[in-house]
């Protein structure tokens, strides 16, 4: 057997520490209701309640609200707005919206129905960065990565999670990610320190009474972070690894327009996927984490995990749609084809409990 085949048996193995086990497979029905749109890139999404899902897409500079009772996507305040011209990142506390806006420098705050009632500045003391979350007590949250310096080599320090008050009067350090992978390349005649592909990187979130989570890449874990800075640590999860390969490498390299397509050996590739691609806080508080698959595996597998970081539910997604928020009964899906982004609404199953499902 080659040594990577030793490598991914041994990490499989080493998944089911602690007597965890993987609940059966439960497969996601097909969608019950889709949305077109001209996107040419996946958006980023999160419930904005009352079947409402707020959209954005960076690349086109639109933000929107997704509603499939009426069929439509309604642009955020109006096609007339003015109030942001880029938005690039978005989250939801209830039905109200937190919109990114790189071009302005800040946050505008909006109802789902679309009326704005706020607008937060960058945070300068934090180099810029935007809130990625807020809490129900109304504390912002920030995602603070380090100098990266002229090569790249300030990427090698830990990412800082800082939460401050709305009105970003102070800032307190809740927690750090781990570094990203990086590797050192030969570029012009100087070495750059470069994140390596498909290595991931730590994903976190916040739950209404302030509990911050972190799912931990190299661990496979969640772990968590309450509002009294007590730490507690999840089980490591039962999953396999999986090996970065040449369809994988071909894959990421065709999503390049030909004209400025690198070098396969150009690039500085990770040899395993991380265990996770995407994770969301679901509106009752569990986390739920899209798991990294080959190019080749048709299947896409959705572990729900409970406040402890406990596996739950796996839910199996078929195809090569991609979840990209979670909602209260519902699960917002994205997929590309031929004429733009298709977005799909897919109902939660009703979770089985020994011969009685759950309603």
């Amino acid at each position: 057997m080659k040594l990577s085949g030793v490598l991914l048996l041994l990490a499989a193995g080493a998944g089911c520490k602690g007597g965890v086990v993987q609940p059966a497979d439960e497969a996601l029905a097909l969608p019950s209701d889709t949305l077109e749109a001209k996107w040419a890139e996946l958006p980023l999404a999160a419930s904005a309640g009352h079947g409402r899902w707020a959209v954005v897409s960076p690349e086109w500079n639109e933000a929107v609200i997704a509603e499939f009772g009426t069929g439509s996507l309604a642009p955020l305040g109006g096609p007339k707005q003015q109030a942001y011209s880029n938005p690039f990142m978005l989250f939801t506390m209830g039905d109200t919206v937190y919109l990114g806006d790189w071009g302005k420098r800040r946050t505008t705050v909006w109802t789902a129905e679309g009326k704005l009632i706020d607008s937060i500045p960058v945070a300068d003391s934090l180099r810029g960065a935007f809130p990625r979350a807020r809490d129900a007590a109304g504390q912002l949250y920030f995602q603070v990565d380090p100098p990266p310096r002229r090569d790249g080599s300030g990427n090698q320090d830990s990412i800082a999670i800082v939460r401050a008050p709305g009105a970003l009067t102070r800032f307190d350090t809740v927690t750090r990610l781990a570094p990203r992978e990086l590797a050192e390349v030969q570029r012009e005649n100087s070495t750059r320190f470069e994140q390596r592909v498909f290595s991931g990187n730590d994903l976190w979130g916040v739950r209404p009474e302030g509990t911050v989570w972190i799912a931990r890449r190299h661990r496979n874990q969640l772990i968590t972070i309450d509002s009294r800075g007590t730490l507690a640590k999840g089980p490591e999860l039962p999953d396999p690894v999986y090996e970065v390969t040449q369809a994988d490498r071909d894959r990421h390299l065709q999503a390049y327009p030909v004209d400025v397509r690198p070098k396969e050996t150009d690039l500085a590739w990770a040899l395993f996927f991380p265990p996770f691609d995407a994770a969301f806080t679901a509106p009752d508080g569990t986390v739920w984490l899209e798991k990294t698959k080959p190019a080749l595996d048709s299947l896409r597998r959705i572990q729900v995990l409970d406040r402890g970081g406990n596996l739950q539910r796996v839910l199996v997604l078929r195809g090569q749609a991609r979840l990209i928020a979670v909602g209260v009964e519902k699960l917002l899906l994205a997929e590309q084809f031929e004429k733009g982004v298709r977005l799909l609404e897919v109902r939660i199953p009703a979770k089985v409990v020994g011969e009685k499902r759950e309603q």
